[in-house]
C-alpha cells in the first residue's frame, strides 16, 4: 500500500481527490479561465464548507481526529460526498484517532449453524456469505456451481476458499467469467477501500492491498482513484464455463455475525422465465447430485439449446 491505512495520507488522497472532480460551475462559484488545479481551489471547498482556509488546508493534510461531526458534514457537502463516502470520511476521522496502533492480526467469525441452513435453504438463489476482505466465508451448493470458476482458481486459500479480488485482478481467466471485468474490478476495489477506512489495523487486510497492488496494474490504478463502496446491487453478467451466458440479478445485506463483525450476504437470482433462470436451474440440478457435488462444474455436461 502507498500509505498506511488511517494514516494522514489516506485522509490527505481521499480529500484531494474528491475536490479534484467538482468544477466551480458545479458548486456554483465564479469560473476563471486561468486555473492551476482541474477541480475546487482548497480556499473554495473552505468557503463551501464555512471554515477558513488555513484551517481546511490543516483538514486536508490529515489533521482530522479532533474535528466534529457538524464540520465533518459541512465539508462533505462541500465535496458532494454520497452516502458511501461521507461514512468512509467518518471512518478515516475515528481511525486517525488510533493511527499510532500496531496491526493486529483480526480473529476470523465463525459463520454460525442458522446461517448454513439459511443460505441452504435458497435452492434456486446462489447465496454466499463475503467478509470485507471479499472472502467467501459460506455458501450453498449452487454458490459452488456457479463460482466454480472463483472456487477452482489457484487464487483460492489452501482450505479452497476464494477470494474475490485476488481471482479478479489476479487470475486471467476472470476477465472471460466476468463478462463486464472492467465494471466488476472497480466495485471490488472501491469494496476494499471502504474496509480499509472501517479495519485500518487489520493485517491480513493490508497484506491483501500490499499483494493486489503489487501484482496487478489494473488494481493499482483502480486503488488510486480512491473509490469507496459500501455494499453492491445490481446486475451480474457471467460467461459460465457449462451454463453459458448468465444474466442475473444480485442484492447483499448486512449480516450481523457478532457485535464487531458485519459480513454481507450476497444472493444471486435470474428473472422468472429467461434462459439465464434455465441456466441457473441446470446448475442447481447439478449441484443437488451427491455423486457430483465435490467435482468441478466444468465436468458437468452441457445443457440443451
Amino acid at each position: 500500500m502507498d500509505q498506511q491505512p488511517g494514516s494522514r495520507g489516506d485522509i490527505r488522497d481521499f480529500l484531494t481527490s474528491r475536490r479534484a472532480r467538482i468544477t466551480p460551475a458545479q458548486a456554483g462559484l465564479p469560473t476563471s479561465t486561468r486555473r492551476r488545479v482541474a477541480g475546487l481551489r482548497r480556499e473554495e471547498v473552505a468557503v463551501l464548507a464555512g471554515v477558513s482556509t488555513e484551517w481546511y488546508t490543516r483538514l486536508e493534510k490529515g489533521h482530522i481526529g479532533g474535528v466534529s461531526e457538524a464540520v465533518l458534514d459541512a465539508v462533505a457537502r462541500a465535496l458532494r460526498l454520497d452516502d458511501d463516502e461521507r461514512t468512509h470520511l467518518f471512518d478515516l476521522a475515528r481511525s486517525s484517532r488510533h493511527v499510532s496502533r500496531a496491526p493486529t492480526r483480526r480473529r476470523d467469525v465463525e459463520v454460525p449453524p442458522r446461517v448454513q441452513w439459511l443460505l441452504d435453504s435458497m435452492t434456486m438463489s446462489s447465496a454466499f456469505v463475503r467478509n470485507g476482505r471479499t472472502d467467501i466465508v459460506a455458501g450453498n451448493p449452487l454458490a459452488r456451481a456457479l463460482l466454480a470458476p472463483m472456487f477452482d482458481s489457484p487464487t483460492a486459500d489452501g482450505r479452497g476458499r476464494p477470494n474475490m479480488a485476488r481471482y479478479i485482478f489476479l487470475d486471467p481467466g476472470a476477465r472471460d467469467f466476468f463478462v463486464d471485468w472492467d465494471a466488476a474490478g472497480v466495485a471490488t476495489a472501491a469494496l476494499l477501500r471502504a474496509e480499509v477506512g472501517r479495519e485500518p489495523h487489520d493485517r491480513a487486510l493490508r497484506a491483501l492491498v500490499g499483494e493486489l497492488s503489487t501484482l496487478s496494474p489494473e488494481f493499482r490504478g483502480r486503488w488510486a482513484a480512491h473509490d469507496v463502496l459500501m455494499r453492491h446491487d445490481g446486475v451480474k453478467r457471467l460467461q459460465h464455463p457449462e451454463a453459458g451466458r448468465l444474466e442475473l440479478v444480485f442484492q447483499s445485506a448486512d449480516l450481523h455475525l457478532s457485535e464487531r463483525a458485519v459480513h454481507d450476504l450476497v444472493v444471486y437470482t435470474a428473472e422468472p422465465g429467461t434462459a439465464s433462470e434455465e441456466g441457473l436451474r441446470f446448475l442447481a440440478s447439478w449441484a443437488a447430485t451427491p455423486s457430483r457435488a465435490a467435482e468441478p462444474t466444468r465436468h458437468a455436461p452441457r445443457p440443451g439449446p
